[in-house]
């Protein structure tokens, strides 16, 4: 395990940037003065990676995925998705590209009570103008794959919270996106249903080849990536950077130990 990323090789030249930060910026007005709640990030995520963002409450982990995902816009910088600037348009422009290139994976699920597990699954294709018929495959190849096959006829009420979170990743994996963003995906499950949704994510990285940056408080979860990147006080520590995961949780702790967060 290294603490910087691997040189690439002459035969392996670097992929693309899904997501890229550039020297972000986002300040709040406080008491009449201008306070950086985000503070000069600046990182790039390539297609087929799980990296995932440590760091403690208040560091500005919340703040730094709505910037990423067009959902507030930088006092200054860019946030780039499959190479296009998030604050080169409107709102209808950001929007756009939120349906058709992000899937969201949420804390708290955000299904739909009234629809079925499938409806509420391919409800982003409905959104974009897809008949879900023409997708079935896929649908069926998510459900599975998450083990929610059976659930599909069922109402979310009728489910556990860890049921409900498998759902709401086949939700956000149906529309093929380019990028997957998780807000802390195991806050409101119990230990054991936040492990298991956690090695879904991995296997959900490994398997379809999904990109997914996963923002959290919590080692366990931050040891799943392929890369940590940890936010201290709205800055990133680039330098403290893990890579070459998923890592053991101790790793996690001991470099937040060497941060003093």
């Amino acid at each position: 395990m290294s603490s910087q990323p691997a040189a690439a090789t002459a035969s392996a030249p670097p992929t693309a940037a899904v997501l890229e930060a550039r020297s972000v910026f986002r300040f709040r007005t406080v008491e009449d003065q201008q306070v950086p709640i985000v503070r000069d990030v600046s990182f790039a995520l390539r297609a087929g990676e799980f990296a995932t963002i440590m760091g403690p409450s208040g560091s500005g982990k919340s703040t730094l995925l709505h910037l990423l995902a067009g959902l507030d816009l930088p006092s200054s910088g860019h946030v780039l998705l499959d190479g296009a600037d998030l604050g080169a348009g409107d709102e209808e422009y950001r929007a756009r590209l939120r349906r058709e290139r992000i899937g969201f994976i949420f804390q708290f699920f955000h299904l739909l009570p009234d629809l079925t597990v499938e409806e509420n699954v391919t409800l982003p294709l409905r959104i974009l103008g897809q008949r879900p018929s023409k997708h079935r495959a896929r649908v069926d190849g998510l459900l599975q794959l998450l083990g929610v096959e059976a659930l599909r006829r069922r109402l979310p009420q009728s489910l556990s919270g860890g049921e409900m979170q498998r759902v709401s990743i086949a939700r956000a994996l149906v529309t093929q996106p380019a990028l997957v963003l998780a807000d802390e995906p195991t806050g409101n499950l119990s230990s054991k249903a936040g492990e298991e949704v956690v090695a879904l994510l991995r296997s959900v990285c490994t398997k379809l080849g999904a990109t997914i940056l996963l923002v959290t408080h919590n080692p366990r979860d931050a040891a799943a990536g392929d890369r940590v990147l940890f936010l201290h006080d709205g800055a990133l520590r680039p330098q403290s950077e893990l890579t070459g995961g998923p890592f053991r949780v101790a790793d996690v702790f001991h470099r937040l130990q060497e941060l003093g967060i």
